[in-house]
């Protein structure tokens, strides 16, 4: 009877819980992703060097670094569905008013605004995921809510090329048309959240009381018994700092390769619309793995789980290797495809490890924390990746930087696996 209650308990927010989650990522995605796109034509445009670009690309990772932790203590405090509709809200905003710049200091300075406007949101999801997952479940939960971000990048790719082909449509440019098309989205499904989702499990008409009170019960059993009083002593935390430090090489990768890719398939001499429905390929291969990783992690014992990070990580790294090193473009794309697929699939067994030593508004401020400090390497990448481009006038040479991350990330990985509770301690 129990194990039959459990399935329809994880099988009714699955399915009444995540198809929105997805949703909103998908669009928060794709609205930080139309910058590779609207760079083909944007830098041309405003007068600005690969370098200059790629500062101000990166600036919506400071935005989003300083006020990541605010946002998500405020979020536990006013509830998930609240917070959600205003992050929408405000970013689809300034995603909207970036496809009217006209100069460098206006692009540099609503990118800023743009990170300030969606910070919380991905830490945020992770915490509402405590609340709705037990901690067994919970690793295929953020790899089904992760799989958004490829369905984004997918659409996004096929999307962007596409509306850089509309230059001059209504006296506007194709990059603009870039970020007006992408911005409305986001705005319309501010309302939708707040009037589908609900504030927390007790308050979803779609459980039972059964359900409600067997969710409730396995969620407190499954928090760490060495939870934190306060978010503040959670951010000193040496496991915090650890697990930040291990997180900085992924997103350095993952948005060092997205924000890049679109470059290196326009140097294989395509069109922009032939160049959006190739990047959907990588895209494609991303979503099979964090569908199929998660999986096999929670298979795992748990004391080998982080074999399900390091191993896709160090792979990716060498995926990328090759994808210099080999003088056909078809064999570089299949690479960097597969590339692609490794470096995300190793975030969601990643992500199920803070919730190992953090609870209730710690974990709220621990998994910002985690993610701010990790999406530095956001920053760092998108930086980074055209002044290597620029000094060595190649497009794949900054896939040794990307490659050189994930094997730091791994080796941090393995050495701070051992310093956190084990399921049961």
């Amino acid at each position: 009877m129990t194990e039959q209650l459990a399935r329809s308990t994880i099988r009714k927010v699955s399915w009444h819980l995540m198809p929105l989650l997805c949703a909103v990522y998908v669009i928060a995605y794709i609205d930080r992703q139309n910058i590779s796109f609207a760079k083909l034509q944007m830098v041309e445009d405003l007068g600005m060097s690969e370098a200059a670009y790629g500062f101000g690309a990166a600036l919506f990772f400071i935005g989003y670094c300083i006020f990541e932790i605010p946002s998500n203590i405020l979020l536990e405090r006013v509830g998930a569905r609240v917070w959600f509709a205003r992050i929408m809200a405000t970013w689809g905003a300034v995603t909207i008013a970036l496809g009217f710049v006209s100069s460098p200091t206006s692009f540099y300075l609503l990118r800023f605004l743009l990170g300030i406007a969606e910070a919380g949101f991905f830490p945020g999801v992770l915490y509402t995921l405590t609340l709705w997952f037990p901690q067994q479940h919970r690793a295929r939960g953020v790899g089904v809510f992760m799989i958004a971000s490829a369905v984004a990048n997918a659409v996004g790719a096929a999307v962007g090329g596409a509306l850089l082909d509309l230059d001059g449509l209504a006296g506007l440019r194709g990059w603009q048309w870039v970020f007006v098309a992408t911005g409305v989205p986001a705005l319309i499904m501010a309302p939708v959240v707040l009037l589908f989702m609900p504030q927390g499990p007790a308050q979803a008409r779609w459980l039972s009381p059964a359900e409600k009170r067997w969710l409730s019960q396995e969620v407190d059993n499954g928090a760490p018994v060495d939870r934190h009083a306060s978010p503040l002593s959670a951010l000193v935390d040496g496991r915090v700092l650890l697990l930040s430090a291990c997180f900085f090489g992924f997103p350095m990768a993952a948005y060092g390769l997205s924000y890049w890719l679109p470059t290196i398939v326009r140097g294989f001499g395509v069109g922009n619309t032939a160049n959006g429905l190739l990047n959907v390929i990588p895209w494609i291969a991303v979503g099979l793995t964090l569908w199929w990783v998660p999986r096999r992690a929670a298979a795992a014992p748990a004391t080998q789980q982080h074999w399900y990070i390091i191993a896709p990580a160090l792979l990716g790294a060498l995926l990328l290797m090759v994808a210099l090193l080999v003088p056909s473009n078809v064999v570089q794309f299949i690479a960097l495809c597969l590339a692609a697929a490794c470096i995300f699939s190793a975030q969601p067994t990643f992500w199920s490890l803070p919730s190992r030593f953090l609870h209730g508004s710690a974990a709220a401020a621990g998994f910002a924390a985690i993610n701010s400090v990790g999406n530095l390497g956001g920053f760092a990448a998108q930086t980074l990746v055209p002044r290597v481009r620029d000094a060595t006038n190649s497009d794949l040479a900054p896939m040794v930087l990307l490659a050189a991350a994930l094997v730091v990330a791994s080796i941090l990985v393995l050495a701070t696996f051992r310093r956190l509770p084990q399921p049961g301690e």
